[in-house]
Protein backbone atom coordinates (compact mmCIF):
# COMPACT_ATOMS: atom_id res chain seq x y z
CA UNK A 1 0.00 0.00 0.00
CA UNK A 2 1.37 3.45 -1.08
CA UNK A 3 1.65 6.13 1.22
CA UNK A 4 -1.28 8.51 0.00
CA UNK A 5 -3.18 5.45 -0.05
CA UNK A 6 -2.65 4.76 3.74
CA UNK A 7 -2.86 8.30 4.58
CA UNK A 8 -7.13 8.27 2.67
CA UNK A 9 -7.75 4.94 4.75
CA UNK A 10 -6.33 6.64 7.97
CA UNK A 11 -8.26 9.61 7.09
CA UNK A 12 -11.65 8.04 6.31
CA UNK A 13 -11.19 5.63 9.23
CA UNK A 14 -10.44 8.94 11.50
CA UNK A 15 -13.75 10.60 9.79
CA UNK A 16 -16.16 7.61 10.12
CA UNK A 17 -14.85 7.11 13.86
CA UNK A 18 -15.50 10.67 14.40
CA UNK A 19 -19.08 10.33 12.97
CA UNK A 20 -19.86 6.97 15.66
CA UNK A 21 -18.58 9.49 18.14
CA UNK A 22 -20.78 12.52 17.26
CA UNK A 23 -23.81 9.86 16.54
CA UNK A 24 -23.19 8.43 20.13
CA UNK A 25 -22.86 11.40 22.82
CA UNK A 26 -22.08 11.13 26.06
CA UNK A 27 -25.06 8.90 28.13
CA UNK A 28 -27.37 11.41 30.62
CA UNK A 29 -28.07 9.34 33.24
CA UNK A 30 -31.81 10.93 33.09
CA UNK A 31 -32.44 9.61 29.97
CA UNK A 32 -33.91 6.54 29.31
CA UNK A 33 -31.28 4.43 26.76
CA UNK A 34 -31.82 0.34 25.95
CA UNK A 35 -29.20 -2.13 25.26
CA UNK A 36 -28.97 -4.85 22.50
CA UNK A 37 -27.74 -8.34 22.05
CA UNK A 38 -27.94 -10.15 25.88
CA UNK A 39 -29.57 -7.86 27.60
CA UNK A 40 -32.47 -7.02 25.67
CA UNK A 41 -32.66 -10.74 26.02
CA UNK A 42 -33.04 -10.85 29.55
CA UNK A 43 -35.18 -7.62 29.40
CA UNK A 44 -37.33 -9.78 27.86
CA UNK A 45 -37.32 -12.31 29.56
CA UNK A 46 -38.17 -9.93 32.46
CA UNK A 47 -41.41 -8.64 31.28
CA UNK A 48 -42.00 -12.50 30.43
CA UNK A 49 -42.21 -12.85 34.25
CA UNK A 50 -43.97 -10.35 35.15
CA UNK A 51 -46.84 -10.88 32.94
CA UNK A 52 -47.31 -14.20 34.85
CA UNK A 53 -48.59 -12.19 37.60
CA UNK A 54 -48.50 -12.45 41.24
CA UNK A 55 -45.62 -9.69 41.97
CA UNK A 56 -45.45 -8.47 45.33
CA UNK A 57 -42.24 -7.16 45.83
CA UNK A 58 -39.63 -6.36 42.89
CA UNK A 59 -35.76 -5.92 43.09
CA UNK A 60 -34.53 -3.13 40.70
CA UNK A 61 -30.74 -2.79 39.90
CA UNK A 62 -27.58 -3.88 38.22
CA UNK A 63 -25.41 -7.24 38.89
CA UNK A 64 -25.30 -6.61 42.48
CA UNK A 65 -29.08 -7.04 42.39
CA UNK A 66 -29.13 -10.07 39.63
CA UNK A 67 -26.71 -11.75 41.83
CA UNK A 68 -30.05 -12.71 44.08
CA UNK A 69 -30.20 -15.61 41.46
CA UNK A 70 -26.74 -17.01 41.78
CA UNK A 71 -24.62 -16.29 44.60
CA UNK A 72 -27.94 -15.33 46.61
CA UNK A 73 -30.29 -17.88 45.46
CA UNK A 74 -30.59 -20.02 48.97
CA UNK A 75 -31.07 -16.70 50.52
CA UNK A 76 -33.50 -15.53 47.85
CA UNK A 77 -35.65 -18.84 47.64
CA UNK A 78 -35.67 -19.17 51.92
CA UNK A 79 -37.04 -15.29 52.54
CA UNK A 80 -38.23 -13.74 49.42
CA UNK A 81 -39.61 -15.80 46.86
CA UNK A 82 -42.14 -17.14 48.91
CA UNK A 83 -42.95 -12.96 49.37
CA UNK A 84 -44.00 -13.43 45.72
CA UNK A 85 -40.47 -11.26 44.75
CA UNK A 86 -39.21 -10.60 41.40
CA UNK A 87 -35.41 -9.97 40.52
CA UNK A 88 -35.58 -7.26 37.91
CA UNK A 89 -31.15 -6.92 38.14
CA UNK A 90 -29.34 -6.39 34.93
CA UNK A 91 -26.12 -6.62 34.65
CA UNK A 92 -24.15 -3.56 33.98
CA UNK A 93 -26.98 -1.19 34.42
CA UNK A 94 -26.89 2.06 34.60
CA UNK A 95 -29.54 4.70 35.86
CA UNK A 96 -30.34 5.41 31.92
CA UNK A 97 -31.25 1.63 31.19
CA UNK A 98 -33.28 1.14 34.25
CA UNK A 99 -35.23 4.31 33.18
CA UNK A 100 -35.75 2.90 30.08
CA UNK A 101 -36.65 -0.70 31.35
CA UNK A 102 -39.68 0.72 33.47
CA UNK A 103 -40.78 2.92 30.40
CA UNK A 104 -41.06 -0.70 28.20
CA UNK A 105 -42.50 -3.39 30.26
CA UNK A 106 -40.78 -4.45 33.19
CA UNK A 107 -43.57 -3.33 35.28
CA UNK A 108 -46.37 -3.02 33.17
CA UNK A 109 -49.85 -4.38 34.64
CA UNK A 110 -48.43 -4.79 38.49
CA UNK A 111 -48.85 -3.26 41.66
CA UNK A 112 -46.16 -4.96 43.91
CA UNK A 113 -45.92 -3.63 47.33
CA UNK A 114 -42.44 -2.07 47.71
CA UNK A 115 -39.78 -1.87 45.42
CA UNK A 116 -36.21 -2.06 46.15
CA UNK A 117 -34.04 0.12 44.46
CA UNK A 118 -30.07 -0.31 44.07
CA UNK A 119 -28.43 1.51 41.13
CA UNK A 120 -26.03 4.02 40.25
CA UNK A 121 -22.96 2.43 40.63
CA UNK A 122 -22.10 1.52 36.51
CA UNK A 123 -22.35 5.50 36.36
CA UNK A 124 -19.88 6.07 38.73
CA UNK A 125 -16.86 5.89 35.83
CA UNK A 126 -18.32 8.74 33.71
CA UNK A 127 -20.70 11.01 35.69
CA UNK A 128 -20.97 13.46 38.42
CA UNK A 129 -22.29 12.57 41.94
CA UNK A 130 -25.07 15.19 40.89
CA UNK A 131 -25.69 13.68 37.51
CA UNK A 132 -25.79 9.87 39.39
CA UNK A 133 -28.51 11.34 41.60
CA UNK A 134 -30.47 12.63 39.03
CA UNK A 135 -30.70 9.51 37.46
CA UNK A 136 -31.72 7.81 40.78
CA UNK A 137 -33.90 10.27 41.46
CA UNK A 138 -35.91 9.96 38.07
CA UNK A 139 -36.21 5.99 38.51
CA UNK A 140 -37.62 7.11 42.14
CA UNK A 141 -39.98 9.38 40.64
CA UNK A 142 -41.02 7.23 37.79
CA UNK A 143 -41.64 4.29 39.97
CA UNK A 144 -44.20 6.72 42.29
CA UNK A 145 -45.71 8.17 39.03
CA UNK A 146 -46.37 4.51 37.47
CA UNK A 147 -47.13 2.36 40.63
CA UNK A 148 -49.52 4.84 42.79
CA UNK A 149 -49.87 2.42 45.41
CA UNK A 150 -45.80 1.16 45.61
CA UNK A 151 -43.34 1.64 48.43
CA UNK A 152 -39.91 2.19 47.52
CA UNK A 153 -36.78 1.28 49.18
CA UNK A 154 -34.08 2.85 47.84
CA UNK A 155 -30.80 1.93 48.98
CA UNK A 156 -27.68 3.64 48.87
CA UNK A 157 -25.05 2.83 46.35
CA UNK A 158 -22.26 0.26 47.55
CA UNK A 159 -18.62 1.39 48.35
CA UNK A 160 -16.07 0.61 45.71
CA UNK A 161 -12.29 -0.15 45.36
CA UNK A 162 -10.20 -1.14 48.62
CA UNK A 163 -10.65 2.16 50.42
CA UNK A 164 -11.97 5.55 51.07
CA UNK A 165 -9.15 7.13 48.48
CA UNK A 166 -10.94 5.32 45.76
CA UNK A 167 -12.31 7.78 43.64
CA UNK A 168 -15.08 5.81 42.74
CA UNK A 169 -16.02 5.02 46.29
CA UNK A 170 -15.69 8.44 46.81
CA UNK A 171 -18.23 9.21 43.81
CA UNK A 172 -20.71 6.68 45.05
CA UNK A 173 -20.39 8.23 49.07
CA UNK A 174 -21.11 11.38 47.24
CA UNK A 175 -24.22 9.98 45.62
CA UNK A 176 -25.87 8.58 48.44
CA UNK A 177 -25.36 11.86 50.37
CA UNK A 178 -27.82 13.82 47.64
CA UNK A 179 -30.06 10.79 47.03
CA UNK A 180 -30.87 10.04 50.82
CA UNK A 181 -32.86 13.26 50.83
CA UNK A 182 -35.40 11.41 48.80
CA UNK A 183 -36.60 9.70 52.08
CA UNK A 184 -39.71 11.34 52.41
CA UNK A 185 -40.94 9.79 55.51
CA UNK A 186 -43.61 7.83 54.30
CA UNK A 187 -43.66 6.03 50.80
CA UNK A 188 -39.92 6.30 50.10
CA UNK A 189 -37.27 5.01 52.57
CA UNK A 190 -33.62 5.83 51.84
CA UNK A 191 -31.31 3.03 53.52
CA UNK A 192 -27.23 2.53 53.50
CA UNK A 193 -25.99 -0.84 53.81
CA UNK A 194 -23.22 -0.55 52.23
CA UNK A 195 -21.08 0.74 55.54
CA UNK A 196 -22.03 -3.08 56.81
CA UNK A 197 -19.52 -5.09 54.09
CA UNK A 198 -16.52 -2.73 54.16
CA UNK A 199 -13.65 -2.70 56.93
CA UNK A 200 -12.19 0.76 56.26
Amino acid sequence: MGMRRFLVVVSLSLASAASACEADPPQDPTVPRPKSGDWLARHEALNARVRQGHVDLIFLGDSITAGWENEGKDVWDTHFAPLHAVNLGIGGDRTQNVLWRLDNGNIAGIRPKLAVVMIGTNNSDRNTPEEIAAGVTAIVRKLRQKLLTTRVLLLGIFPRGANNDDPRRQVNAATNAIIANLDDGNMITYLDIGPEFVAI
